[in-house]
């Protein structure tokens, strides 16, 4: 596969990840049914699973890796902040106000990893300010 395919690939699933958090985000908030479905419980792991394979493959492919590039650190520590806020927005949060913050948190981080992938840069969106 080609490493434009892989990026591709990978910027698709970020789009279909981050559209379903933020959907099923609104799902808790809004206490809806429709975050039991079967559907809101699988497709969120087959997408995450293809965004997953996509990176490696495009980390491999480029001989980038996480340790020797300072953007790539920043965005993997990124996404082990989105992660836990992710958890405890949909899951793991006693009430709907710290579900709220949790979600909130989440999207911010979301927003960071997707701008430190713009810029190539630890600092994300900041970098246009330096």
């Amino acid at each position: 596969m080609s490493y434009l395919f892989l990026k591709q690939l990978h910027v698709a699933c970020v789009v279909l990840s981050a559209a379903g958090f933020l959907l099923r985000g609104v799902w808790m908030l809004s206490e809806s049914t429709l975050l039991q479905r079967r559907a809101a419980r699988v497709v969120p792991h087959i997408v995450d699973t293809i965004l997953l394979a996509s990176a490696i493959a495009m980390v491999v492919s480029s001989a980038q890796w996480p340790w020797t590039s300072n953007w790539l650190t920043a965005k993997l520590t990124g996404l082990l902040v989105y992660i836990g806020c992710g958890t405890m927005a949909l899951k793991r949060a006693r009430t709907r106000r710290q579900r709220a913050a949790f979600l909130l948190a989440a999207l911010v981080a979301l927003a960071y990893i997707v701008s430190v992938a713009l810029t190539r840069s630890a600092l994300g969106a900041l970098v246009w300010l330096t």
